[in-house]
């Protein structure tokens, strides 16, 4: 049975790791994998394959990643109906966006421990978990001085051992208009 899945790289195109997007269609095409397509600049690649078993075929990814580019790159996939299930499940709604606020999807491999259930924020108030899926958080983004805190994807640090990258909520409904195409 073919899937379509959407893969989301953490460490692509920040910090100075610069990588085109037709190299890792390219990446993406070495392994096989069918109707690879991008979109933006920020590590998000379509593509669709056959059966293979999802653990497998990240490790298959992030290993050929890892060699062609010199560096580590943490992957986490899903579907296009996973995805179309985080945008339909907005915790963000009946949120007032401000200049101070971020919304984001952190895309997880591994469900939150729970610990990290939500409704939960750190001890600084400079985050708030305000849901989650197996494959998702939602969190709340507090700017201090118009900066993030740091990287969205390690908020959790060591109470969490998967991969996450993340994504902001109106980039991910974006993200899954074009995977839909």
């Amino acid at each position: 049975m073919t899937q379509t899945y959407i893969a989301f790289l953490r460490a692509v195109n920040v910090g100075g790791r610069t990588v085109r997007m037709e190299r890792l269609r390219e990446l993406f095409g070495e392994l096989g994998l069918q109707d690879v397509r991008t979109y933006i600049q920020s590590g998000n690649v379509f593509f669709t394959t056959g059966g293979e078993d999802r653990a497998a075929l990240t490790a298959r990814i992030e290993e050929h990643l890892e060699q062609a580019l010199g560096y580590a790159v943490p992957t986490v996939l899903c579907t296009v109906d996973e995805l179309a299930a985080v945008v339909d499940a907005d915790p963000f709604a009946g949120i007032e966006v401000t200049p101070e606020l971020r919304l984001c999807v952190l895309f997880l491999s591994e469900p939150l421990p729970e610990e990290l259930a939500p409704p939960t924020a750190s001890p600084k108030g400079d985050w708030e978990l305000v849901g989650a899926l197996p494959y998702a958080a939602f969190v709340v983004l507090h700017l201090r001085d118009g900066r993030m805190g740091g990287n969205p994807a390690t908020l959790f640090g060591k109470a969490y051992a998967g991969t996450a990258t993340s994504r902001f909520f109106h980039t991910t409904v974006k993200i899954l208009a074009a995977a839909r195409k």
